[in-house]
């Protein structure tokens, strides 16, 4: 029989009993398949394994030849690039449409449905679609070329320079749309009365999403913003699949690299202490969000 407290209510520990014993094969697979092969990665970082793991440790000789390593470094450049135009763009374009179609407008849930169907397809196939429309010969430039504007020149794939502008094209007409369908049940869920109190107040539509809806949509936001970023930083076959890195090793993004020193190069020393690297980005970025998010209420 559960433990009860003072005043006849069961223990916190014991609340929900039937729940958490439920919970724990999947707490103690996440335990071993998550925390466990993420400590047998990082250890392994510091060996000289090559085709197999092995226990031939050299310290942060990995880790020195992965940041002298203009592969890598270009990669994270391009992670920096590709992970801030994709939080911008794709919350603000995300943010406007939902609010477009939080107007309560004709045929909604056809434009919803439009929208949001590019999430339903994958990377692979979104970055071979993409190929073909920026593609110079047939794609997009070809098209404006023969309305008369011979002069015009749009082919990203093929110029290191802009290469990742033509992946973040891809990535923004795949994910703005789910980022548009969490917005917009965010919006949903706001009170008809907040509405209608800065409507007697006189205040523009605009002012109130920015300064009064916006506050409010905390959560979805965060949420928003972790499934964003999860994505980005993990993003992989979007880039083989349009570029494959290329041209030369201008679009190579962490997870590419990973993949080329672990199968290609047979280097798992090398592919461990990368993997690593990407797993400290995330903890950089989740554990402070945790901390906010939980810690700070908690206290509160």
């Amino acid at each position: 029989m559960a433990k009860a407290n003072g005043s006849g209510r069961p223990s916190r520990l014991f609340r929900n009993l039937n729940a958490k014993i439920a919970a724990i094969p999947m707490i103690l697979t996440a335990m071993v398949v998550f925390v466990g092969f993420s400590l047998w990665t990082v250890v392994y970082s510091f060996t000289k394994s090559g085709l197999l793991p092995r226990r031939d440790f050299i310290g942060l000789t990995q880790y020195e030849r992965l940041w002298s390593n203009a592969k890598w470094l270009i990669s994270i450049q391009n992670l920096v690039i590709f992970g801030a135009c994709m939080l911008i763009f794709s919350f603000v374009i995300g943010f406007v449409l939902a609010c477009l179609l939080d107007q309560k407008v004709r045929f909604e849930g056809v434009f919803r449905t439009v929208l949001l169907y590019p999430f339903a397809l994958s990377f692979v196939v979104t970055g071979v679609v993409w190929q073909w429309i920026l593609n110079p010969d047939f794609g997009f430039q070809s098209i404006v070329r023969a309305t008369g504007w011979e002069s015009f020149t749009f082919d990203p794939l093929n110029n290191g320079k802009i290469v990742m502008l033509g992946v973040v094209i891809a990535a923004l007409w795949q994910g703005t749309g789910f980022v548009m369908v969490l917005l917009l049940a965010g919006l949903r869920g706001v009170d008809d009365e907040i509405w209608k109190a800065t409507r007697i107040d006189g205040v523009p539509a605009w002012k109130t999403y920015l300064f009064v809806v916006v506050p409010m949509l905390r959560p979805v936001f965060i949420t928003a913003l972790v499934i964003v970023t999860a994505g980005i930083v993990k993003v992989y076959d979007l880039v083989v699949a349009q570029t494959n890195g290329g041209p030369g090793i201008s679009s190579e993004v962490p997870a590419k690299y990973v993949y080329d020193q672990m199968f290609l190069n047979q280097n798992l020393g090398q592919g461990f202490a990368a993997s690593t690297m990407m797993l400290v980005t995330v903890a950089i970025i989740i554990i402070p969000w945790a901390y906010l998010e939980f810690g700070g209420r908690k206290r509160g």
